[in-house]
């Protein structure tokens, strides 16, 4: 009995344990919340009185915690309004990546790219390319997942009516919708992971130093190949080495430039 009555208390002892600590978890996340709601707020309100350098503290602070458009885009802003185009690319950039479909986003990062000095033509796609670049990217990720599960369950009712439908013309509208649906709901799926496989294998960075020369081989004394600026968007090819990456730029040429001339979106 006494035994019976020794694990009791330790259970007791543990389920009190296990509540304080959950309460105390749930506390420390609502106060993480507000502290950062209240960031928000006095870095909204330091944009609007355009105090945009203390904004920008604000937003980097913010930034620094995870990822959130509204805080890229914001953040974005706040450089050009500043004048600092490089960095405003960087994060209208960054911004970009989280929603690829956001108007406000593309069009601010056409303004700032318009303020940098490099006017690099783009090389040429085949068609079917670009047009399978624009639909990935017209939606994010979790739109396209979200797609993707709205049309399985409409699939799935269609399918309901073919089976259990008892008019003719209904049973054919299911059958046809079902198909249809199921396609559309494949296309969503391979969509979503087609620009997360991209987000997590494609790397890019914006140049940060006023001028920086590209270089034939990862070293200093190699041969000199074309000259980019501040605020150029640089793909990452090579990253293996320690100081040197190698890099192309939107018109197909590529090089060598050292880590620490860019910062990665």
């Amino acid at each position: 009995m006494s035994s019976d009555t020794h694990t009791m208390k330790k259970l007791y002892t543990c389920n009190i344990i296990l509540l304080l600590a959950v309460f105390l978890f749930a506390t420390a996340g609502a106060a993480l919340a507000a502290t950062t709601q209240e960031v928000k707020i006095q870095a909204d309100s330091a944009f609007a009185a355009r105090e945009y350098k203390q904004a920008r503290d604000l937003y980097l602070q913010l930034a620094g915690q995870g990822q959130s458009l509204s805080v890229y885009y914001n953040l974005a802003c706040t450089y050009y309004r500043l004048e600092d185009y490089p960095n405003s690319v960087l994060w209208f950039e960054r911004a970009a990546k989280l929603d690829p479909s956001d108007e406000n986003v593309k069009h601010n990062l056409a303004m700032a790219r318009g303020k940098t000095i490099d006017r690099i033509t783009p090389a040429h796609e085949m068609f079917f390319v670009s047009a399978w670049h624009s639909l990935t990217r017209s939606m994010s990720v979790t739109a396209w997942a979200h797609t993707a599960i709205w049309l399985f369950v409409i699939t799935l009712l269609m399918a309901g009516i073919y089976l259990w439908g008892q008019n003719i013309v209904l049973r054919k509208i299911g059958f046809f919708s079902a198909i249809i649906g199921i396609f559309l709901c494949i296309m969503s799926n391979i969509c979503a992971y087609s620009q997360r496989y991209y987000n997590l294998h494609h790397s890019a960075g914006i140049l940060m130093q006023p001028a920086v020369t590209v270089k034939s081989t990862p070293e200093k004394n190699g041969n000199d190949l074309f000259v980019i600026h501040q605020g150029t968007r640089v793909e990452i090819k090579d990253d293996s080495m320690k100081d040197w990456v190698e890099i192309s730029i939107a018109d197909g040429k590529s090089g060598w430039i050292q880590r620490n001339t860019f910062q990665e979106i």
